[in-house]
């Protein structure tokens, strides 16, 4: 019988706030279990396992970031679009880290497909035609983006960039100007 009060949905909104609080590889059945005072056996009526949990985890984490950048690119088009999309991003990312962590974490290619991760591309792809890029270069650039905005906030969130003077927020302006430049002159094939 399952404990009152404890449902999948509840567990997994946990597990991602012990996520963003402990690191998305710390997330365990039995730290979750110790969250809620109880056995680990009480959540295997509501889970799997600790890789269904930490699905469970990298599922919310697409649809909520799938949200807030909907909500920020809203009415936007051009360099206004790449710049609030890209700021959604870090900005979740930092607001979120395990959450974050837990979003680059690899799909079996059905749960990927039934994901917010389509939603996503679906996005980048929107942004992109505001650049006139068609495919094969619009994969490319959807890549190319990808690749910056996580490598900026992964060692942003490391402390990467803590060894130099230079303003973190005065690069992130200066890179997106400078991927809002790159897209406007793509190279021709």
């Amino acid at each position: 019988m399952a404990r009152a009060g404890l449902t999948t949905e509840r567990l997994t909104r946990a597990a991602a706030e012990l996520a963003d609080e402990v690191g998305f590889d710390n997330v365990t059945v039995a730290a979750l279990a110790r969250r809620f005072g109880v056995k680990e056996a009480s959540l295997y009526s509501h889970i799997k396992n600790a890789r269904d949990l930490k699905t469970r985890v990298a599922l919310l984490t697409l649809a909520e970031l799938a949200d807030e950048v909907a909500a920020a690119i809203a009415g936007r088009a051009g360099k206004d679009a790449l710049v609030a999309f890209a700021s959604a991003y870090r900005d979740y990312a930092k607001r979120h880290p395990g959450r974050y962590a837990a979003g680059r974490m690899r799909l079996d290619p059905e749960t990927a497909a039934k994901s917010a991760a389509g939603r996503h591309s679906e996005m980048t792809r929107a942004i992109l035609r505001g650049y006139d890029l068609s495919e094969p270069d619009q994969t490319d650039a959807v890549r190319m983006l990808g690749s910056v905005f996580h490598g900026y906030v992964s060692l942003e969130t490391a402390g990467g960039f803590s060894h130099t003077p230079r303003d973190v927020e005065a690069s992130w302006i200066r890179t997106l100007d400078a991927l809002d430049t790159a897209l406007k002159n793509w190279p021709p094939a």
